[in-house]
């Protein structure tokens, strides 16, 4: 299972080519996933009907997970904690949770927005160039 953040997504839905090149070497095994709270982000930064649909034709071939009532209750605890020490933002601390709940590592260039989240891994995917 691989699951994504909204950063690598965004790089896929724009065919960036690192982005391609690294997908394009993962297992066709391989499952990839999205937490709700990702396709949600990406859903929210559609500026059209259009673009909306044509993101939700993308997002089909991934699967959505979703945190347990538990997994929401320890992204609760996590917020606590570090929002104000660490400045965790609410969705990032969700879509951390997710994959600490699902024990994967999260595919991210986001490390900063994750480092605090107890139990989190994280993998920069490809090598973004400048």
């Amino acid at each position: 299972m691989v699951l994504l953040d909204s950063d690598v997504m965004i790089d896929l839905l724009r065919q960036y080519p690192p982005a391609m090149k690294w997908f394009d070497t993962l297992d066709d095994k391989e499952e990839i996933v999205l937490s709700g709270y990702v396709v949600m982000e990406l859903i929210q930064g559609c500026r059209s009907k259009a673009e909306q649909a044509r993101v939700q034709r993308e997002l089909a071939a991934c699967g959505t997970v979703w945190l347990s009532p538990v997994g929401c209750d320890e992204a609760l605890e996590v917020f606590v904690e570090y929002h104000l020490s660490h400045g965790a933002g609410l969705l990032d601390v969700l879509i951390g949770q997710t994959a600490v709940a699902l024990e994967v590592p999260l595919y991210t260039f986001n490390q900063k927005h994750y480092r605090f989240i107890p139990g989190l891994q994280t993998v920069q995917p490809y090598e973004r160039l400048n």
